[in-house]
């Protein structure tokens, strides 16, 4: 991973030079939490500017780095970065609180993040991918294999989601997604095993055929739905 990020920086400053003012590594691959082909290498590149010509010259490096199964840098400028922290409270807190600085300044630091809406996200992408896990969910619920593929891949999203409920609820939120799933399970209740069977699952620990994915997609939704409800109950 180290050399691949290297080599994007590369790329980045040989194609910006001096409107490059950073790049920075954000969510799992950060906090060593990042687990092969179900994680993501996430990076915030930030300019000076955006126009067309920074879009033009950025796309040979985003494909190149789509085609090694990363999704595309967030590509922001410096007045984006510090007036759209109310839009994505959730995204800014979680670069913010577990980033490493691959090049130019930290720019995420001393980011002051604008929380007016912040438990409306939350509440908003639980249930738009709790929506999306059902609907992906009816469409392979008879292919094991799929169901146990889909289900593993969403485990990430909602481990992230499951920490900023436990933050709006003034829970000292961890960042594994074991010790989150734990103390989700003390603070809302919620059966910690599915969450725990996926997360095995993905690290190689649990084989797929000792999994019984449509017993398991039925509990994980339940886990989930309370969460929701416990975000949904906070004062609006």
């Amino acid at each position: 991973m180290q050399r691949v990020l290297n080599d994007l920086v590369g790329r980045l400053t040989k194609t910006f030079s001096d409107r490059l003012v950073s790049v920075v590594l954000y969510g799992s691959a950060a906090v060593g939490d990042h687990v092969g082909r179900f994680s993501d290498i996430n990076v915030l590149c930030v300019l000076e500017r955006i126009t067309t010509r920074e879009l033009a010259e950025a796309e040979p490096i985003f494909r190149w780095w789509r085609e090694l199964d990363n999704p595309a840098p967030l590509l922001l400028s410096e007045e984006e970065l510090r007036t759209s922290t109310d839009c994505f409270p959730i995204e800014f807190h979680d670069i913010r609180e577990r980033h490493r600085i691959l090049y130019g300044r930290d720019v995420v630091a001393d980011l002051e993040i604008d929380d007016s809406f912040y438990r409306a996200q939350v509440e908003y992408q639980l249930r738009a991918k709790l929506l999306r896990l059902r609907q992906k969910g009816a469409g392979v619920l008879r292919d094991r294999d799929l169901l146990v593929r889909l289900l593993a891949e969403s485990a990430s999203t909602f481990c992230v989601l499951a920490r900023h409920a436990l933050l709006l609820h003034g829970v000292p939120a961890g960042f594994l997604k074991r010790e989150i799933v734990e103390q989700a399970a003390q603070t809302f209740g919620i059966d910690p095993n599915p969450f725990l069977q996926l997360l095995d699952f993905r690290e190689g620990k649990l084989k797929a055929k000792a999994l019984e994915p449509v017993p398991l997609f039925e509990s994980y939704l339940a886990q989930i739905e309370r969460v929701v409800e416990a975000v949904d109950r906070l004062a609006k």
